[in-house]
């Protein structure tokens, strides 16, 4: 899906008010400010003001959200990203060429070298998102999708920085990649959609799991499943905004004010009392990222 169709499906309803702030500090590990706010102009870029940027990041923090991970799709948001980062101490970036991008030919060699020049700036914390997506992206795309997956894999280890991971309906094929080019030292598996099994074999890899407001959904009772057997030194939440909007707000437009109920959820999942799970995502968020500040 492109960027200005992404945004257009998104804007369905009214944004939905702020939940209840946490007891504790949390993060959302993944969101897409600039779709968030209003897309991008035909020439590729931004629209939105650093006003209207920092009054979204203001309404996470007033709910107890203060740390964001703003990810990249392709060259023009991956660099606007990283400006981002470099200006708002709540904000850290991660870069890339999405796996849907790649397989429609939008991760050549100039692109790349991009994403590698953008990768080393200090508050770029990230690669990612990349990865395999058999869903959006057909059989005719799959081997330059998996020939940037690759790439970007080595670009994270060249800067020692963590690889975010965009997996969909490509388990095995994830997995056998990662396996063979061999991983960073930090893997994160965003908005994770495999079920107990798949969980645990990212698990015993040391990846970290994090869960969007899909976990939420009345018909995810295997991701629930896979949240309770993840280590809480091996989850996180996102938001994936403006996509994936938790229950019961599905539909409306989502944003990382929201995590809040992402959180709450993955805190009866696991068992875990709520300020407890709040340091333990924080604490693992920083370890994967390094400091905001």
């Amino acid at each position: 899906m492109s960027r200005s169709a992404a945004s257009r499906a998104n804007r369905r309803g009214d944004p939905p008010p702020s939940p209840e702030p946490l007891p504790a500090p949390a993060v959302d590990s993944h969101t897409h400010l600039d779709i968030v706010l209003d897309g991008f102009r035909p020439d590729g870029g931004p629209t939105s003001s650093a006003e209207d940027v920092d009054a979204e990041i203001a309404a996470a923090v007033a709910v107890n959200v203060p740390r964001l991970v703003q990810v990249g799709v392709d060259v023009v948001s991956s660099r606007w990203s990283a400006e981002l980062a470099a200006r708002h101490p709540n904000v850290l970036a991660a870069v890339a060429v999405h796996p849907n991008e790649a397989g429609a030919g939008e991760a050549g060699d100039d692109a790349l070298a991009e994403i590698d020049r953008l990768a080393a700036l200090p508050r770029v914390r990230a690669v990612g998102e990349t990865g395999l997506d058999r869903y959006r992206t057909g059989p005719e795309g799959w081997a330059a999708q998996e020939a940037s997956f690759r790439e970007h894999i080595r670009i994270a280890k060249r800067h020692g920085v963590a690889l975010v991971i965009h997996d969909r309906d490509a388990h095995a094929d994830v997995l056998r990649v990662v396996d063979d080019e061999g991983a960073p030292e930090h893997v994160v598996m965003h908005c994770f959609s495999g079920d107990a099994a798949f969980a645990r074999a990212c698990v015993q890899r040391g990846f970290v799991l994090s869960f969007a407001g899909t976990v939420t959904f009345g018909n995810a009772g295997y991701l629930r499943e896979a949240a309770a057997l993840t280590p809480l030194d091996q989850l996180l939440v996102e938001t994936d905004s403006p996509f994936l909007t938790p229950a019961p707000l599905r539909g409306r437009p989502n944003a990382s004010r929201l995590v809040p109920h992402t959180v709450r959820a993955l805190a009866e999942v696991t068992g875990t009392e709520l300020a407890q799970l709040c340091d333990a995502l924080t604490t693992t968020a920083e370890r994967v990222f390094g400091p905001w500040r």
